[in-house]
């Protein structure tokens, strides 16, 4: 948890500050830039235009507590941003690789970790199909474990459009998997 006095001295310019700020937001900000759009460098990128907007914004701030969903909702915009440069490439399908990794990992129930790469793999050919809304909620809720009410706070919709979206990624991604791992 992030203390207010932390933000207050970032308020005040304080650099030693900030750089211990940006340690303690930067590996939430790039879990979920990464799992948004799968890519390592472009989640960097993400990271870096995050944290370049909190220290202009950071003055606006009047709690600790407001700061992390603050910050999610910052780093969700940007993934939206580079989601809308990005829309101009091939749909990913994914190839064998892949679809052998998704279903030994799922039907064998591994606990070990993936890596970077089988991860990003995984999670675009899953997620290839959903809109950039239902892919952030599907995120948020699946692997960040957020509430709907913390996921409507930070993309602004509904707690019902929550719910919705994110009802219509898992059966996007149900039915994806039933056709490739039959």
């Amino acid at each position: 948890m992030i203390e207010y006095n932390l933000i207050e001295e970032c308020q005040k310019g304080d650099l030693k500050s900030f750089r211990e700020l940006v340690k303690m937001t930067s590996p939430f900000v790039y879990s979920v830039a990464f799992r948004m759009l799968g890519e390592e460098e472009i989640a960097r990128d993400v990271v870096q235009d995050t944290m370049i907007i909190v220290w202009q914004k950071i003055g606006k701030m009047k709690s600790a507590a407001a700061y992390r969903m603050w910050v999610y909702r910052i780093v969700m915009n940007r993934c939206y941003d580079k989601l809308r440069q990005l829309k101009n490439n091939p749909e990913i399908r994914g190839d064998e690789k892949t679809w052998i990794l998704l279903s030994e990992t799922i039907s064998d129930n591994h606990h070990n970790q993936l890596e970077n790469d089988d991860i990003s793999s995984v999670l675009k050919l899953l997620t290839a199909r959903l809109s950039p809304k239902q892919k952030s909620i599907f995120i948020l809720s699946e692997i960040e474990e957020m509430s709907h009410e913390e996921i409507s706070g930070i993309t602004g919709m509904s707690k019902a459009s929550v719910k919705a979206n994110l009802c219509f990624a898992r059966k996007n991604i149900s039915e994806m998997l039933q056709k490739y791992l039959k």
